[in-house]
């Protein structure tokens, strides 16, 4: 009985052991006849030897069409017979795998008893699978040489399906040792979103993207790694907006990417990854790519923690020091990238290295105690662009221009002074020569020519700016408001700012608004002033209401802030004899802002105003605690104590000297030191004074020149200039190439 148990048992093992379609059977008895014509052939084929191949693989014919076919359809595709190739290729269907795969990766084909037929029949299946697949992506590689790019993605789908539905836990790892179908699937999951793309299907290129990196394809980590970074280029630069990844693939409380550029980062800091722990090969262009989507995310201190994480040897010291002052100087933390700069400049490292020299010259261009180096480092890259970098000569220029000109305002003599001005205006003119187009070389001559009140060729360089630049930029439009009230044309200057509100966007007009109402009082329009500031009141608060907290400001760029209005609404009540609201909008901004210069200049004035002397003196003298440096303060301060005279007239002349050292442009600072010098008999000194104020006031904008930031620190995002592109474009095609409109200005 326990026989007769056992031998019906091991009929029904076997008969489960039993591979479907007789595939045992069948791949076993042609191994040695069919297996050997077909291997020959490819032999031939990968030796060079292309007509025996081809004559082994026509009588493999006789034997087995199926694989025959696959073979001599490569033998085509490597002479360029594409067409021919898909001859062969037609009808082949990788379909009929699927079931031996599900069968040899079950627990049955693994029976120890039958693991030796098992094994013949496993390699004899994976031959045949390794050499469908193979004709399947040889497939897709023709219909993609002949235009056919959905065809050849749907052939691609067609691999990817096969091993989804046969083998959802992947390939198993005894069958990836002499098997080359990983190497083939790999192919195929990397030419399927390809040629999605090439059909113009990049929605479904990204599904494809995701659906190949989430599937188990045992894809070899190089392989993976360029389709990682294929999926973030075109994420990054795609110029397509990408549909959200189904969040059922996501594992709970996993990172979910809410648009192109943080999937993207998230791809390339997996390349890094990889990178790091020598899965794959380094490749320069991941930290590079994840170093332009960073910065348009504004995180350059975490793209820095990734330059400091790169291991030693993928970069040299200089160029590692420079990227990562590159990245500090973005995060605002100009000292330490200054410091690197100068370990990089170091005479053992890259002392002539110009992109470091200029970078150098650029930090010190921003404080005024380091013009002096600034302008060392910028006279070594004019003196370095040579060679290969000739180009950069026009830029190293620019830099040197600005410096000169930054240095200006810590020079003690008039003489230094003038000298100065002269190499900073000189260095500029050559530098737009040789740029010619380059706008922003362009405003910061203008900016100088203002700022030694040579107005009419900062007027020309002005309006060539904003033609440059389409109108497209606030901080040229106030240049050129500017200018226009230094030559007294209040009337033209609102009309440029009026053209300049229908040139901006609507968060970009705070600037614009706050010089609208400052013009409106240099002529004497106190209220219009006053609806001016309330226009702008209402757009800083509504810019509050639509940004989060903390990140509003980084959004709108270099904005007003509501502590600016209500000072100013204060100056023009104060101008109206409106004590009351004077107080309540000084008040405000005493609430927004308690250490607040402006705000103390702004109350002392009040005072003054009122006839209070002693508490215009504290307020002036609070304003100087705030802010030593602040020169209307000293001014005002100056011409208190000139007119009690007496014992206070030393101390007067002390402020008045000071201020015109920290700005010698300041009229009002020459007019008191002139009143000083006629109480005190000096006629010829207070007559020169006078005139010095007369001149300077002919020619004073109702602004300094010196609120505008050079264009060699403006920072503008890829977005902010693919938008004027597109602006450019649209005016183009509705008004012709002048979309925007300059008012009539000679």
């Amino acid at each position: 009985m326990l026989c007769t148990c056992s031998r019906e048992q091991y009929r029904f093992e076997e008969a489960l052991a039993t591979p479907p379609d007789g595939l045992a059977t069948k791949d076993v008895s042609q191994v040695s006849g069919l297996s050997s014509k077909i291997i020959e052939g490819e032999a031939r084929l990968d030796e060079g030897y292309i007509e025996e191949a081809e004559t082994s693989l026509r009588e493999a014919l006789e034997l087995n069409k199926e694989e025959a076919r696959a073979v001599h359809g490569r033998l085509e595709y490597q002479r360029g017979n594409f067409e021919a190739a898909l001859l062969f290729f037609e009808g082949l269907d990788i379909a009929v795998l699927v079931p031996r795969f599900r069968y040899f990766a079950s627990d049955k084909a693994r029976h120890r008893r039958f693991r030796a037929r098992s094994e013949t029949a496993l390699t004899a299946c994976l031959h045949t699978a390794n050499l469908l697949f193979e004709a399947i992506y040889l497939k897709a590689k023709c219909l993609q040489k002949l235009g056919r790019f959905e065809e050849a993605a749907q052939e691609c789908k067609s691999v990817m399906e096969v091993l989804e539905s046969s083998l959802p836990q992947g390939l198993p790892s005894s069958w990836l040792a002499d098997s080359k179908i990983l190497e083939t699937v790999g192919k195929s999951a990397e030419l399927l979103p390809k040629t999605l793309i090439e059909a113009g299907q990049v929605q479904e290129a990204i599904s494809a993207y995701r659906r190949v990196l989430l599937g188990n394809f045992n894809l070899e980590s190089q392989n993976s790694g360029r389709i990682h970074k294929d999926f973030a280029m075109l994420l990054l630069y795609g110029g397509v907006e990408a549909s959200a990844p189904w969040l059922g693939s996501q594992n709970e409380g996993a990172f979910v990417p809410k648009n192109n550029i943080e999937e993207s980062i998230l791809l390339f800091l997996l390349l890094l990854r990889q990178c790091t722990l020598r899965m794959i090969p380094w490749d320069p262009t991941i930290i590079e790519h994840l170093s332009f989507a960073l910065s348009v995310c504004g995180q350059s201190e975490f793209l820095a923690q990734q330059y400091e994480m790169l291991l030693p040897g993928t970069q040299s010291r200089p160029d590692r020091w420079y990227n990562l002052a590159l990245c500090y100087s973005g995060a605002s933390q100009n000292d330490v990238a200054l410091n690197l700069l100068r370990k990089s400049l170091n005479p053992v490292e890259k002392p002539d290295d110009v992109a470091s020299l200029l970078l150098a010259a650029k930090l010190c261009a921003r404080q005024v105690k380091l013009s002096s180096e600034g302008v060392g480092y910028a006279e070594r890259a004019v003196e370095n662009a040579k060679g290969e970098y000739e180009h950069m000569k026009g830029t190293a220029l620019h830099v040197l221009g600005v410096v000169l000109g930054l240095k200006v305002k810590a020079s003690l003599s008039d003489s230094e002074r003038t000298k100065l001005q002269a190499q900073a205006l000189s260095a500029l003119q050559e530098a737009a020569s040789i740029e010619k187009e380059d706008p922003k070389v362009i405003f910061d001559l203008g900016l100088e020519c203002a700022e030694q009140r040579n107005l009419s060729s900062a007027l020309d360089c002005a309006k060539k700016f904003i033609d440059l630049s389409s109108g497209a930029s606030v901080q040229g439009w106030k240049l050129l408001a500017l200018i226009l009230s230094a030559q007294q044309r209040f009337v033209d200057a609102e009309a440029a700012l009026d053209a300049a509100l229908e040139n901006t966007g609507k968060w970009e007009q705070g600037e614009l608004l706050r010089l609208k109402a400052k013009i409106q009082m240099a002529q004497g329009q106190s209220m219009r002033a006053v609806e001016t500031y309330r226009l702008l009141l209402a757009l800083v608060q509504a810019q509050r209401k639509s940004f989060e907290a903390g990140s509003w400001r980084h959004k709108v760029g270099e904005s007003v802030e509501q502590v600016d209005v209500w000072q100013g609404l204060a100056v023009v009540y104060t101008s109206l004899e409106q004590w009351r609201d004077a107080e309540i909008c000084l008040e405000k901004a005493q609430g927004l802002k308690a250490s607040s210069a402006v705000t103390w200049h702004a109350a002392g004035a009040l005072h003054e105003a009122r006839n209070n002397v002693q508490d215009a003196l504290a307020a002036y003298n609070n304003a100087l605690a705030v802010d030593p440096d602040h020169v209307p303060s000293k001014v005002s301060t100056g011409s208190l104590l000139r007119q009690r005279g007496g014992n206070s007239l030393p101390v007067a002349r002390s402020f008045l000297t000071d201020a015109l050292r920290s700005e010698p442009t300041n009229h009002l600072a020459w007019y008191n030191l002139g009143m000083l010098h006629k109480v005190e008999g000096r006629a010829r000194e207070a007559a020169d004074c006078f005139q010095a104020a007369f001149l300077l006031e002919q020619s004073a904008p109702v602004e300094k020149f010196s609120s505008i930031p050079p264009a060699l620190f403006w920072r503008q995002s890829h977005r902010e200039t693919l938008f004027q592109f597109i602006r450019r474009k649209r005016d183009e095609k509705k008004r012709g190439p002048r979309g925007w409109r300059l008012p009539t200005i000679t």
